[in-house]
């Protein structure tokens, strides 16, 4: 390796002749093959690697799976070296080669020698920094990842509740509905009804359509009132229960006059109760069934919004994991908040760590939503260009300010109060879509701020090393 080699690299552009050849002197230069893995992730970094030319991708493993988090393709750009500053430090992720090329590598003792030698305080503050750093990084993103994981959960509880509620509720009066339905039957019994007479009741009762009755208000307390009065005056005692239920189902007057052609004197009250009992059971069930599908179909968003079950990369469509995400953060969006759907037709689909990018998701949809304070329109657009998918958060907050816009990105900055966020949102969203080899921008004016996300539509740039691995 020759001094000449590493002056060429404006990362050694600060350095003298004579610390440019003692760092060519202290490393070697590996060359390397499409395909060659030059460090692996979790081994002690007892290197430092620059690269020289070629190009590598940076892949961690998550399972069985492995991803691509990073690309070194530019001359001059590092890895590794941890063990210069630290002695519990690894390589964060394993460096796969993608093409042809070399590299400078150099032992970390020897660079810290190197650097003690060059700079004594450099090397004391960089040390200081790099730790200091790395444990203020992961308590953030700890506190971050516990913060979303708390109001998610808070908000599930909620969705939750309201359909478990209602089926509680559902099988409470379902017992009662049946208690009635069997009491009706025995009155019915002892009071001699003939076969004949009850299949004549039971078809009266199957003319019923609820679906097809007139629901408004107005119209169900007409019904009940009319139905009330024939009740009273044929001298049903528990008219004041039987009428609302056959006025719900749209039982009408007509409807009674036939029954009671069929049910002669004292089989007329419990056979309209047999009635009544069947109608409201048959309610009840309807009742538990779509409290029960909406249970089933949050279970379904949290298993699309998380992943769990599903390949760290694969062809996605964007549209599902937005629809997931506004489920999971919908206990934010009942009162003053509109959502509009936007959704470009035949949209192509994505390689993409779909787990990922729902976190962006939920970052943008969720700052859109604090930015209105609660009241506005939420604007949730996917359209489709050449070759990219183009994925926009709209919100009718305020707007950003340009010096806002200008560091939104910047971690640990956050405009909201004390406690409510970590600044490390958007931050986190960057490094996602970057890795993912696309682009996020902010267009904002006051009245309407724009998330806009750019992906590579199908295969990504990167396909031949994100494939999985296993």
């Amino acid at each position: 390796m020759s001094a000449m080699d590493l002056r060429a690299i404006s990362l050694f552009a600060g350095l003298t002749d004579r610390q440019v050849s003692e760092l060519a002197d202290a490393g070697e230069e590996v060359r390397f093959d499409e395909g060659c893995v030059l460090f692996r992730e979790g081994e002690p970094a007892d290197f430092w690697w620059v690269l020289l030319d070629g190009r590598l991708d940076l892949v961690s493993r998550s399972g069985h799976e492995e991803s691509v988090v990073a690309v070194m393709e530019h001359p001059g750009v590092w890895a590794g070296g941890f063990r210069a500053w630290t002695d519990v430090s690894g390589y964060l992720a394993t460096g796969r080669a993608t093409t042809a090329g070399r590299m400078l590598r150099i032992p970390a003792l020897a660079l810290r020698d190197l650097m003690q030698a060059w700079s004594p305080l450099g090397v004391h503050l960089i040390a200081g920094f790099f730790q200091t750093v790395r444990n203020l990084e992961a308590r953030y993103r700890q506190h971050e990842a516990l913060v979303a994981l708390g109001a998610l959960a808070a908000g599930l509880a909620h969705e939750i509740n309201n359909p478990a509620s209602a089926a509680t509720r559902s099988v409470d009066a379902l017992a009662e509905a049946c208690d009635t339905l069997l009491s009706s039957l025995v009155q019915l019994a002892e009071a001699s009804l003939r076969p004949d007479q009850f299949v004549a009741i039971d078809a009266l009762r199957r003319k019923i359509d609820p679906s097809g009755a007139t629901s408004g208000s107005l119209a169900v307390a007409d019904r009940e009132d009319a139905l009330s009065d024939w009740l009273s005056s044929h001298g049903v005692k528990d008219a004041w229960r039987i009428a609302p239920v056959l006025a719900t189902a749209g039982v009408s007057v007509a409807w009674c006059d036939s029954a009671a052609k069929e049910l002669p004197g004292s089989t007329l009250e419990p056979g309209l109760e047999w009635v009544a009992s069947t109608l409201s059971a048959e309610s009840l069930l309807s009742e538990m069934k779509e409290s029960t599908r909406r249970i089933s179909a949050l279970v379904g968003a949290i298993k699309s919004y998380s992943q769990l079950d599903r390949a760290s990369q694969q062809l996605i469509d964007v549209t599902e994991g937005l629809e997931s995400t506004l489920v999971m953060l919908g206990y934010k969006l009942r009162d003053g908040v509109t959502v509009v759907r936007d959704y470009g037709s035949d949209l192509p689909r994505i390689e993409a760590n779909p787990g990922e990018l729902n976190q962006v998701w939920t970052n943008l949809i969720d700052n859109a939503i604090d930015a209105m304070d609660g009241q506005g329109t939420l604007r949730v657009s996917v359209r489709a260009e050449p070759r990219f998918v183009i994925v926009e958060v709209a919100d009718t907050g305020p707007g950003m300010p340009p010096g806002v816009q200008a560091r939104a990105f910047d971690p640990f900055y956050t405009t909201k109060d004390v406690g409510k966020g970590t600044g490390l949102g958007l931050d986190i969203s960057l490094r996602i879509i970057e890795r993912h080899h696309g682009e996020i921008t902010i267009h904002s004016k006051p009245g309407e701020t724009v998330l806009r996300v750019r992906l590579h539509a199908g295969t990504s740039p990167s396909r031949a090393a994100s494939v999985v691995v296993r």
